[in-house]
């Protein structure tokens, strides 16, 4: 006998029916304006600004919305998040040896190119078989047609595996507007239609931002940073585009990215306050896990103030560091956004 979902309490009812505050529009409006005001008239400023301030926090939202989201037991998910913690793990790990690597076998004509085709593949089939398993579960899914995609993701990899690395850090902002619809449909799905309203705003100000600095000279300076900062935002690449554009459009999406996560997903997503536990699944479900989640939250923002800390002593080595061992939360917000569809 098939047991009967839980009916909607009034307070559920009432959360999901609440309208929009009427000045959130213009709030986000002005928001993203101002970002792009501040990405095209100081670029590197704003990164260096954006990152220091915000890296951390943001990382430690991202992990206790997630922690809210996961299953107090996986049961038949077990393979799916098995297979994406797996995955994380050995993705971050190839990561960080790939420099060694290319170094060791410079010699070798080519091989980093090869290298990094091996690391951007096994990225594509790592999630092409997170897919797989998604589409078996409920509600279940039909992404065949996503095969031949997949295939010429791989094709392209292997003629140019840089721009695949350049178009996954353009793409990863976005990736929270993704996971913030998803959201809305759960919990505020009248809020959507303002919502995908609001979201022209991001291509019309990577537009307005192009037409401004196209002819935009180079950025100047020479010092690490500077430099590290072009070339997180593609100016080795992108040869022929100003690098005040580039780093422009980058740290333009960065601070959308960071606004999700610090403001829009913890005002529609948390249904408690971030410090309170009851709303997290594994939580409730023994004390143990309770005392473990409270000391792994405890250890976030140890963590995001020790950033800061670094961020103030040498702020170039630990945006460096803190770019490499980021890609752990870029990583597992793919099985999240997944399984949101």
């Amino acid at each position: 006998m098939t047991s009967r979902p839980t009916p909607p309490t009034a307070a559920q009812l009432a959360r999901v029916q609440t309208p929009m505050p009427r000045a959130w529009p213009l709030l986000a409006c002005s928001l993203v304006l101002l970002a792009a005001l501040l990405a095209g008239s100081v670029p590197v400023a704003f990164s260096i600004a954006t990152v220091f301030l915000f890296a951390g926090p943001h990382n430690w939202f991202e992990a206790r919305y997630m922690l809210g989201r996961l299953p107090a037991r996986t049961g038949k998910l077990r393979t799916y998040f098995v297979t994406s913690l797996l995955g994380i793990l050995m993705l971050i790990a190839a990561f960080v040896a790939m420099p060694w690597l290319m170094r060791m076998t410079e010699t070798i004509p080519d091989s980093a190119h090869w290298i990094l085709v091996g690391w951007n593949a096994a990225l594509v089939l790592w999630v092409g078989l997170l897919m797989t398993l998604r589409a078996r579960q409920n509600p279940r899914r039909d992404w065949s047609g996503m095969l031949p995609v997949g295939l010429m993701l791989l094709a392209g990899i292997a003629i140019r595996p840089d721009l695949f690395s350049m178009a996954l850090i353009y793409a990863h902002p976005l990736m929270a507007l993704w996971l913030l619809d998803r959201e809305m449909i759960r919990s505020r799905p009248n809020w959507r239609p303002t919502y995908h309203r609001l979201l022209a705003l991001v291509p019309l100000m990577l537009l307005a931002l192009g037409v401004w600095l196209w002819n935009a000279p180079d950025l100047p300076g020479d010092d690490s940073l500077t430099l590290a900062i072009r070339t997180h935002a593609g100016g080795e690449i992108f040869a022929g585009i100003s690098t005040h554009l580039l780093v422009a459009w980058h740290t333009f999406l960065e601070m959308v990215h960071y606004g999700v996560w610090l403001v829009a997903i913890p005002a529609i997503g948390l249904r408690s306050k971030p410090w309170e536990l009851a709303t997290i699944p594994a939580a409730r479900h023994s004390p143990n896990l309770r005392r473990w989640i409270a000391g792994l939250l405890l250890v976030g923002v140890l963590i995001a103030l020790t950033l800061w800390a670094c961020f103030l002593v040498d702020y170039g080595t630990t945006r460096q560091i803190y770019f490499t061992i980021a890609l752990v939360h870029v990583l597992a917000e793919v099985p999240f956004l997944l399984r949101s569809l």
